[in-house]
């Protein structure tokens, strides 16, 4: 099926969630016209963006009822997609989850699609990729999503997308706190609390997490503590400064594949953190950023295997409005990441060292926005990219976003992403020295319309990528850039405020893979509603997935399933509130992970408090 011929689909999918389409007042959810900061070095409205960018804000983040923030994403955001083997918790190494892509980039594990946190990258120092238990819901402001390369902006990794993590911020004066406990099937808890204090210039935000479970499979136990703090200072209009900090520690278990007479896996002890300084600058003809992070982690397999490794570096860039049509930036990124890696009870109990180095990496860009009629805007931008192994590359990037009406926008870019190799596909089990970066050519063009006098936002974005140099291992000649693909696509979504009670979402997305790409599924669905009436809130979101690879083999034929979430939460005056939900209604029987198979229906209840 073509790219054009896909799209004939779009009219029976609008059909199924007609409510999208009918007549509303103006929606407080997601909006075309919203500021987002992660598609430009600077704030500006979401339309005038080239790129397609997803937002999920704070309320539809709370509506999910999730404690981990990668499956609020998953689905609600087209052309994206996150594996999982559990009820909670992703897990590292063998039988492990959390495996993101976008568009059918991202790879096993993710080293495709970066992640970031308030503009940084957060990715394991020695294997290049995120760690999804990481991430929790209750940290998280909003999440900006870029579908679609942004290397010219972010560097190595941001070769399918970007999924830029805000974190929380204490806006109100006085003190506020939030907590809350909830318990489900498989003896799964779930424990949270929150509080912020602000006075004047200076704020603080603290959280806590603690979530833990028996797993619906025998040794499929998981458990998580994570905590995060947040200090702030705006000594003027001018300036802002603050400072984080994020500690996780957690304990999983590999079930194992579920098949006949399998053995269960490994146990694994993780511990990741991060701190980060920031100082921002906005004087309006000039606004710019400082931003030095430090992300570390130690690694713990039962099989003898131990990490420590880390991953710093600094972000500079300042943007300049000399005229009122155009602003320029320039900024500049230093990286360094690596660590060591060894097998303690290899060699006999003696023990080997894998790897015990260190990369660095270094990137000039500059990136230009002109308006050159009022309503076209051109966008381009150039970054020189120096690597202390495999040396120099040039990354462009180039597109458009014209306002064609109050209502209308159509977009359009060329775009080129790059993933760096990891260390351990430059030293580990190798060593590989000669591999070159990954890279590939995005082309996208999309419309995005808001229906004048309605609560109705749609977006349409049509893509086509193709990489010829993927690292790949190849039979008796271990890791090599010989891999392809070429992917193309069709990404739908729209939201709307049906009534003043009721309001819906709907995404879609096609993927026509030229070969099938692990963890991406040729069609998503995604359709979601959100009924208030005074302090009862109901939410519902129906996912369906047809043809997903859930195994890297070819000979392995695709998932298809829905699954169908519920959740009723009622509200005792300001401060209390109890909730009911329930997953997988239709009690599937599917797997994203090969031989990892879900649980049925599962039921959680739990009680929030807020001061």
């Amino acid at each position: 099926m073509s790219i054009f011929k896909s799209s004939l689909l779009l009219p029976v999918f609008i059909l199924s969630c007609p409510q999208a389409w009918s007549q509303a007042t103006l929606s407080d959810t997601i909006k075309i016209q919203e500021i987002v900061v992660t598609g430009t070095p600077v704030k500006v409205n979401r339309d005038n963006v080239p790129m397609a960018v997803s937002v999920v804000n704070r309320l539809q983040i709370e509506e999910a009822g999730e404690s981990a923030l990668l499956p609020v994403l998953s689905g609600r955001v087209p052309g994206l997609f996150v594996t999982e083997r559990g009820i909670t918790g992703f897990g590292v190494a063998n039988g492990s989850a959390g495996q993101i892509t976008i568009r059918g980039i991202g790879g096993s594990p993710t080293t495709g699609v970066l992640m970031l946190i308030d503009g940084h990258p957060q990715f394991m120092g020695i294997m290049g990729h995120p760690l999804p238990d990481s991430y929790v819901a209750s940290d998280a402001e909003k999440v900006e999503i870029i579908r679609g390369p942004a290397s010219v902006l972010y560097g190595s990794n941001a070769m399918g997308g970007v999924i830029n993590i805000i974190t929380r911020k204490q806006k109100e004066e006085g003190f506020h706190g939030n907590a809350g406990i909830s318990y489900g099937s498989y003896n799964t808890q779930k424990y949270m609390a929150s509080g912020g204090f602000r006075k004047n210039k200076i704020s603080a935000y603290l959280s806590a997490n603690h979530d833990q479970t028996d797993g619906h499979r025998e040794n499929a136990d998981f458990g998580i503590n994570n905590g995060y703090l947040k200090l702030s200072w705006e000594p003027d209009q001018h300036l802002y400064a603050s400072a984080d900090f994020s500690l996780a520690g957690f304990k999983a278990t590999d079930p194992g594949p579920d098949t006949l007479n399998a053995l269960p896996g490994q146990k694994i002890d993780i511990t990741r953190g991060y701190w980060a300084v920031s100082l921002q600058n906005d004087y309006g003809k000039t606004s710019g950023a400082a931003r030095f992070f430090y992300n570390f982690g130690i690694h713990e397999i039962t099989d003898g295997f131990h990490s420590d490794d880390r991953n710093y570096g600094l972000n500079l860039y300042q943007s300049f409005q000399p005229v009122k049509t155009l602003n320029l930036t320039a900024g500049i990124d230093y990286l360094t990441y690596g660590g060591l890696a060894e097998n303690l009870k290899a060699m006999g109990g003696k023990g080997v060292v894998f790897a015990d180095t260190t990369v660095a990496e270094t990137g000039i860009y500059g990136f230009g926005q002109y308006n050159i009629t009022g309503s076209l805007i051109m966008n381009g931008g150039l970054r020189y990219q120096h690597h202390s192994t495999y040396g120099n590359k040039w990354i462009p990037s180039g597109g458009f976003a014209w306002k064609i009406n109050q209502g209308t926008t159509w977009k359009g870019t060329i775009s080129k992403g790059f993933r760096s190799p990891t260390i351990r596909e430059l030293f580990l089990w190798g060593p590989n020295p000669r591999l070159n970066p990954e890279q590939i050519m995005n082309y996208e063009t999309g419309i995005q319309h808001t229906f004048a006098g309605t609560g109705i936002n749609i977006e349409l974005t049509i893509f086509s990528l193709k990489g010829n140099n993927l690292i790949v291992n190849v039979p008796l000649r271990g890791l090599q850039n010989s891999g392809e693909i070429e992917n193309k696509g069709t990404e739908f979504s729209a939201d709307a405020t049906v009534t003043k009670n009721l309001s819906m979402n709907c995404s879609y997305s096609y993927i026509n893979m030229k070969k099938p790409v692990y963890a991406t599924p040729e069609h998503q669905i995604y359709i979601g509603s959100q009924y208030r009436l005074k302090n009862l809130l109901l939410t519902a979101s129906l996912q369906q997935v047809i043809n997903l690879d859930s195994d890297p083999s070819p000979l392995v034929s695709g998932e298809t399933y829905s699954l169908l979430k519920a959740r009723a939460s009622y509200r005792f005056g300001k401060y209390f509130q109890v909730y009911l939900s329930g997953e997988n209604l239709l009690n599937q029987v599917y797997e994203t992970n090969r031989y990892y198979t879900m649980p049925g229906i599962t039921v959680f209840t739990g009680i929030n408090f807020k001061i």
